[in-house]
């Protein structure tokens, strides 16, 4: 059976002083998107490994973790002992990216690498082949609500034809600017869950804006060469 696309919505554009019932409101989608930011790698200032653990007292959803942050190979272990389900970490800030992903398998989760906007798809050549997510971010990351990053289908195109070569089949993650508008353009260029921030927590109805992504991207589904 194909893959089915899965939704993301990213706790950065939630309203945090009711961040309990914004939780509820995409208990349809099919991860939590947790944005950690030091400051440092990124200008922005969010999350740490306490609000970790509130976040997975509030939702039976897997917790996706993504590390935007300068020293990946030291923090790591806080979020996965804080009951991360996925981390991903940014190939740009790792000393030793394989010894992340090590780590994060000994906890029994799944490890994600990522790579910016200005980094070429070929920096992850000698890790595709031992995570079990690639992340491309189709903004800057360190803010909600940018536009999405036209060259990113020439990443994810890049990436396809890394994964075929390597015959590495990790899953793709797409962060930045995703809607119901860009979803089946996404899909179709590869990538399977779909990260929503703004474009979920900002519609009326939190739910309904979940499903039109997911509708949006599994219609790129079928134009999945």
């Amino acid at each position: 059976m194909r893959e089915d696309v899965q939704i993301a919505p990213s706790i950065l554009s939630a309203d945090f002083l009711n961040l309990g019932s914004e939780l509820e409101s995409v208990s349809n989608a099919d991860f939590i998107h947790y944005d950690v930011m030091d400051g440092h790698y990124v200008p922005n200032i969010s999350f740490g490994p306490g609000m970790l653990r509130a976040v997975k007292r509030g939702t039976e959803l897997p917790v996706d973790v993504h590390l935007m942050v300068t020293n990946p190979d030291e923090t790591c272990r806080d979020y996965l002992e804080a009951g991360a389900d996925l981390v991903t970490f940014h190939m740009e800030a790792a000393r030793h990216p394989r010894r992340i992903v090590d780590q994060i398998h000994e906890f029994g989760r799944r490890a994600g690498v990522a790579i910016n906007p200005g980094t070429p798809v070929s920096a992850l050549e000698s890790m595709v082949d031992c995570v079990d997510m690639v992340l491309i971010m189709s903004v800057n990351p360190g803010f909600s609500g940018q536009r999405f990053i036209e060259h990113t289908f020439d990443q994810l195109h890049a990436l396809q034809k890394l994964c075929s070569r390597t015959h590495a089949h990790p899953l793709v993650e797409i962060d930045g600017g995703v809607s119901a508008a860009n979803a089946e353009r996404v899909v179709s260029a590869g990538a399977r869950i779909l990260v929503g921030g703004s474009a979920v927590f900002d519609a009326q109805d939190h739910a309904r804006a979940v499903e039109e992504i997911r509708t949006a991207g599994r219609r790129g589904l079928s134009r999945w060469a």
